[in-house]
């Protein structure tokens, strides 16, 4: 079945002729076609012969000699005694970091924030007692660092730490 915009390649009056000539056109067009597969064809089978042939000489060469790589690793020895060594290395930076005193002090940090805390205080636009409920988490956050702090660093009373709060 011709498709519906056919073009003629050549045209004529004579639908019988025109038939003919088409029906020769597309004869010659499969006969190139199917001679280009068979070239490429053909090309390609010898691309894949080529391919094998140096493969099998790869092998061929491979068999005949023992081959240039060997797989022995002499290097255990000398990976145990790295291995010992960074051990070693790790372990004394351990050590060092365990033993290292801090360098900043904690009562001079809650020196600071009863500072701020009597600031804020100071600041405030309404006093703290009389907001409550607000600051009760805060105040017993306080407390316990201030009992803390006492039981631990701080030369001063826990009572006193309280009243400069204002507690």
């Amino acid at each position: 079945m011709q498709h519906l915009l056919y073009q003629p390649l050549l045209l004529n009056g004579n639908k019988y002729l025109q038939q003919k000539w088409d029906k020769a056109s597309y004869e010659m067009h499969l006969r190139k076609v199917s001679e280009s597969c068979f070239d490429f064809q053909e090309q390609s089978m010898s691309k894949i012969q080529r391919e094998n042939n140096m493969l099998l000489e790869k092998i061929s060469h491979i068999m005949r000699t023992t081959g240039r790589i060997d797989n022995r690793n002499d290097y255990e020895n000398k990976r145990y005694g790295e291995l010992l060594r960074i051990t070693k290395d790790n372990q004394l930076i351990l050590l060092r970091l365990t033993q290292c005193q801090p360098h900043y002090s904690i009562k001079d940090w809650h020196e600071d924030w009863l500072k701020t805390i009597k600031l804020m205080e100071s600041i405030a636009r309404y006093p703290r007692r009389a907001i409550g409920r607000s600051y009760s988490k805060h105040n017993t956050l306080l407390k316990s660092a201030s009992l803390t702090m006492a039981k631990g660093e701080c030369e001063e009373e826990p009572d006193q730490q309280e009243e400069e709060v204002g507690l």
